[in-house]
């Protein structure tokens, strides 16, 4: 008898993709292999490509971002809400509906009735066309976006002090070549772990690692020194640390006499500063304080990073000067292994807030109400500059503007405002009194099943652009496979919404390429130049740092080594108190609430909730709680429980841990519904930056079964 052999087909490969994640701001390169098997059913295979940010790591989230693309959930129709239901649409009818409503309602109440809300993870090209389109298109002034949330005290404060903002004012690499690193309310264990071995690498050469969080996270851990300072207290906690530095004499009076200004006020300030008392406030005790600012102050090289821990807070802008304060008092700036960092949280959220989506801003960080600078870019987009509008206003602010009703109508794209803003109640009902809303994206978010047309968008293997990495390097990301079903990208869809409403010559683009040429022209001469940067020298060179004002510049990877951004070439110096945080602890609200990132999710989880793999990891949200805390509030570990503050109440299960301070609670921000944080965070704003309050809200924490028992009883 014959023996039948059975040959096992290998499966065919059928696609592969170069491209790179679309989550973090490190903007890891990765390839995607498609590969069939013979019964046709398809796999993918997700390997790390070598780049200068990354040097060929992936995290969790990007060996499965692919996941999300494939969504059995994802959009690939219009929708228009007919009789209450969201119900398939053609684009022509979808397109047709958006730009009669807004045009009819710009007719009865102005052009500022229409606004627009973007996102930090669109590309550089949306990002710049989106700032067009409300200014050009629309003509209106309101367009704000989620990276106010993100980079906004950071971005005022690096402008306030050098003159320019850049997420990182040196390169990556030379992290493991600094003698003294500090990261202040940043997590990036969690939040950019490809970046963890930099800072193992500079442990192993010796450099001290000082982590300042009210947590004790995976960072913290890794720390030779953690000041587990009280939230809302990041300023205060400087002002200690500098008042060591001067008593004991670590400045560099040099670099300070030829390089700054405002000195003689600070230092007058500081001295006269008691360290007990900053001790009490903070929380960390005065060794610890002395311990960390002879570290920073002895060491020869040296580099701060700061986050949303220290930047999202009602002085968050303040907070940061003071960090950027130490930096300039010991020289640490302008050389190598010496400079700052705001770890940027969204993917393009150094480049999305470059290019004209914040409310005050043009592109190349040029300013809204600058003459010049109208004058300049009025001439690129072929229009008079008494026909761009004035300044809008910050993100939450606009959601005020939607809840009093004087936002009619409102365009959201490659955001989720029901979820990342403060004080979400408000911003829902607000958002329900619209007379009309249009949401681009991938995905039915908590904000699109609100709306009345829902326009569906491409993904990052499908959707060629450029993204701006937290060091200030420019990347292009390629397109990989067709979007779904109707999908289009979101540039397009702005390019034939623009053609609707009679403005379609300003906004001719066939391809990304094409908006990105005019976005070079555009920021040229601007702080954030890009017009030496072109789709070729990104493909051959990898990516490239701004500003790059030359096709044979070769880019700045560090600055500031001569003389800083403002005109008389000088680093400012700012005065900064040591005041208590906005929202304060009492008798009804004893505790203080803060929140944060998790690994394992993104922003506010419309695409990674949709990652099998990543879903499995953290299916639902979290409280933190110290066990001392947990026994004085009859709080169970792993029990369900409400926290209440002035605004609102989250529920969610609890989780028992003593890597946190007595005084606070932490919850992740990555879940919508009743395990919403901003239900209860707070919209108090920084006054310079418009950055909400979001790491102190006064919070009440109970049984929920108490608390159900008591709304049952109302």
């Amino acid at each position: 008898m014959t023996e039948l052999k059975v040959v096992e087909q290998k499966p065919q490969v059928t696609a592969v993709m170069d491209t790179q994640c679309p989550f973090c701001s490190v903007q890891c390169k990765m390839r995607v292999e498609e590969e069939r098997s013979a019964a046709g059913r398809f796999s993918y295979k997700v390997t790390a490509i070598p780049n200068a940010a990354s040097e060929g790591r992936l995290c969790v989230k990007g060996m499965n971002a692919h996941q999300h693309t494939l969504h059995r959930e994802r959009l690939v129709h219009p929708l228009i809400r007919r009789e209450g239901k969201l119900v398939q649409a053609t684009w022509e009818e979808a397109l047709d509906l958006v730009s009669s409503r807004f045009q009819a309602l710009q007719a009865e109440h102005g052009t500022d009735s229409v606004a627009l809300y973007g996102g930090g993870s669109l590309t550089n090209e949306t990002s710049y066309l989106l700032g067009k389109f409300a200014r050009v298109g629309l003509r209106t002034r309101y367009i704000d976006y989620n990276g106010r949330f993100c980079m906004s005290a950071a971005a005022s404060a690096g402008s306030k002090t050098f003159g320019i903002d850049r997420g990182l004012t040196n390169q990556l690499k030379e992290i493991e070549r600094s003698e003294c690193l500090i990261l202040a309310g940043t997590n990036i264990a969690e939040c950019q772990p490809t970046l963890m071995p930099y800072f193992t690498k500079a442990k192993e050469n010796g450099a001290t690692l000082i982590v300042i969080d009210p947590r004790m996270t995976g960072t913290a851990e890794l720390a030779d020194i953690h000041l587990q300072v009280k939230p809302g207290m990041d300023a205060a906690l400087v002002n200690g640390m500098l008042k060591v530095i001067f008593d004991e004499g670590l400045i560099d009076r040099g670099f300070i006499r030829s390089r700054t200004k405002g000195f003689a006020e600070l230092e007058q300030h500081v001295r006269a500063l008691n360290l007990a008392d900053i001790a009490e406030s903070t929380g960390v005790p005065e060794a610890l304080i002395r311990l960390a600012a002879l570290a920073f102050g002895e060491a020869k090289t040296g580099m701060v990073f700061t986050a949303r821990g220290v930047e999202q807070h009602a002085d968050g802008h303040l907070a940061v000067r003071n960090f950027l304060n130490m930096v300039l008092a010991t020289g640490k700036i302008g050389r190598e292994g010496c400079g700052y960092g705001a770890v940027t949280g969204q993917a393009n959220g150094q480049g999305g807030r470059e290019h004209g989506q914040k409310a005050d801003q043009l592109p190349g960080y040029r300013l809204i109400e600058n003459e010049h600078d109208r004058a300049y870019v009025a001439s690129v987009w072929g229009i008079r500059p008494e026909e761009l509008p004035g300044k809008g206003v910050s993100a939450y602010e606009m959601m005020e503007m939607v809840h009093r009703e004087e936002i009619k109508a409102l365009l959201v794209m490659g955001s989720n405002p029901i979820v990342s803003n403060p004080n979400a109640t408000l911003v829902e009902e607000g958002l329900t009194k619209l007379d009309f809303t249009v949401v681009a994206d991938m995905f039915l978010s908590e904000t699109a099943l609100l709306a009345d047309v829902v326009l569906p968008i491409s993904a990052y293997l499908e959707n060629t652009g450029t993204m701006t990495n937290l060091e200030g390097r420019v990347l292009l990301r390629e397109a990989g496979r067709s979007a779904p079903g109707e999908a289009r990208h979101d540039w397009q869809v702005l390019c034939e919404l623009a053609s609707r409403l009679g403005r379609g010559d300003y906004f001719a683009f066939e391809n990304s390429e094409q908006i990105f040429n005019e976005l070079r022209l555009a920021s040229k001469g601007g702080l954030a130049d890009y017009y030496g940067i072109t789709y070729d020298r990104l493909r051959k060179e990898e990516g490239i740092y701004w500003p790059c004002p030359s096709l044979d510049h070769p880019g700045t990877k560090r600055l500031f080594e001569k003389s800083f951004a403002h005109e008389d070439g000088l680093a400012a110096f700012q005065t900064v108190t040591s005041d208590s945080p906005a929202e304060k602890a009492d008798h009804e609200y004893p505790l203080l609430m803060t929140n944060g990132r998790q690994l394992s999710h993104y922003l506010t989880g419309v695409q990674t909730h949709r990652s099998p793999t990543l879903e499995a990891r953290n299916v639902e949200n979290h409280l933190e709680i110290h066990p001392h805390t947990a026994r004085k509030y009859r709080i169970e570990d792993f029990s369900l429980v409400a926290v209440q503050s002035k605004r609102g109440v989250v529920i969610l299960r609890c989780k028992v841990t003593d890597s946190i301070r007595e005084d606070t609670v932490f919850i992740p921000m990555h879940w919508g519904g009743v395990q919403n944080v901003n239900r209860a965070t707070s919209p108090q704003l920084d006054p310079f930056c418009k950055m909400p309050d979001f790491k102190t809200s006064a919070v009440s924490i109970r049984p929920y079964s108490e608390y159900l028992q008591e709304q049952r009883h109302k």
